[in-house]
């Protein structure tokens, strides 16, 4: 069989040369090119619908899609990065020829789209698990091509971790993990595996050992705890849903068994096809979680990038609001749409200060804004998820203030 390449993905440079694109935007780059009648327009990226029972999303991928623009004739008004938005807010505007950036819409949107879907996921699970640890597992649910960014957005939209090597090096933090199955197959036996890890892994690894491989957790986690006494950080337990059962009471069980019997230190976490309510119902009794599919493959977020103004005069396809946009928020979290060209400096539902939410990423295709470290961006993540998780009456919609 006949192949150009081993691996089905385009190279980093065949991206940021507009190749990975919809034939028709080539298309639509020629013909406008040899007519002439290339316009100036500002096109925006935004959300006019959610997954069912969101009411908002984060939007991440905003440094990674503008990279796409270095260098071109067009200035980039964005978001931050890790923001949360609600539906009609534009995250992102772009304004210059079409030319220079229409080929770019599939890669733009693809970036955006996959990157905040993965962030809003992580996001509302980190939400569900309340003050206990989320760690993503999810890299073998994806093409290794794209992994490191499967795990930076897991990262960003909340995980406390992730346990792929190059992602985790990429964000400049450690990757977190414990065993497979496969060690302890390989071994023989679930004693022999733990006692192995335990001899050979640095000091800086927590002793955690995996549970559930050849019989009841219950009792591996106990023989864990036997085999390894106070050198046992904590059990895993990643029963598979075809014979799981309860796995509430499963938790409870082990753990009963492990405080009766002098391991208290001994922490439980679990893995496995968890889900947000797996989480919310399971976060009291363990202490921690490993999530991957359900981050890994979440609900789209489906942001469109659409032409709302030419040459200066607002026009836009049927279905969407004309004319540029700017988003304010109030520190009650309550968001305003306003025309661009229009200031608004208190909140009109309840008078609080406002400050802009849509601000200069790119002038003339050169960044103007400051990249944060990903800790960094987390961090915030996180005061904005404890912000909303604090708001009684969360509205979904922003208000839409035509004219002040």
């Amino acid at each position: 069989m006949f192949r150009t390449r081993k691996l089905s993905i385009a190279s980093e440079e065949e991206i940021m040369r507009g190749e990975s694109t919809d034939i028709y935007f080539i298309r639509s780059r020629e013909v406008l090119q040899k007519t002439g009648i290339d316009k100036h327009v500002c096109a925006e990226i935004h959300a006019y619908s959610f997954p069912r029972e969101y009411q908002w999303a984060l939007a991440t991928g905003i440094l990674e899609a503008a990279s796409l623009l270095e260098g071109k004739k067009v200035n980039v008004y964005s978001m931050d990065e890790g923001e949360v938005f609600r539906i009609y807010e534009p995250v992102m505007a772009i304004e210059g020829k079409y030319t220079e950036f229409g080929v770019y819409e599939s890669s733009l949107l693809g970036i955006l789209r996959h990157a905040s879907s993965i962030s809003t996921k992580a996001a509302r699970i980190k939400i569900a698990a309340g003050d206990k640890r989320v760690l993503f597992f999810g890299i073998r649910c994806v093409h290794p091509a794209i992994a490191p960014m499967i795990d930076k957005y897991a990262y960003l939209g909340g995980c406390d971790a992730v346990s792929g090597v190059i992602g985790a090096r990429l964000l400049g933090i450690p990757p977190t993990g414990t065993m497979p199955h496969a060690l302890i197959l390989t071994a023989g036996d679930q004693e022999t595996a733990w006692k192995l890890f335990d001899k050979y892994m640095p000091e800086d690894v927590p002793r955690i050992a995996l549970c559930d491989t050849l019989s009841d957790e219950r009792f591996e986690a106990l023989k864990a705890a036997e085999a390894l006494g106070e050198r046992l950080h904590g059990v895993r337990f990643d029963t598979p849903g075809s014979r799981r059962g309860n796995m509430r009471k499963i938790v409870q069980e082990a753990r009963w068994s492990l405080d009766i019997s002098g391991y208290k230190h001994v922490k439980i976490y679990v893995s496995g096809g968890l889900d947000e309510e797996d989480v919310a119902e399971l976060r009291d009794v363990v202490d921690g979680f490993g999530v991957g599919t359900s981050i890994a493959f979440p609900p789209s977020i489906d942001l469109a990038l659409d032409i709302i103004e030419v040459m200066g005069k607002p026009f836009s396809k049927r279905g969407k609001m004309p004319g540029r946009k700017q988003v304010y928020r109030c520190p009650k979290f309550h968001d305003t749409i306003t025309p661009f060209s229009k200031s608004l400096t208190k909140c009109p539902i309840c008078g609080e200060p406002v400050e802009p939410l849509l601000k200069p990423l790119m002038v003339n295709g050169e960044f103007v804004r400051e990249v944060k470290p990903a800790i960094e961006i987390r961090q915030q993540v996180i005061e904005r998820l404890l912000k909303i998780a604090s708001i009684r009456e969360f509205n979904p919609e922003p208000l839409l203030l035509s004219s002040i």
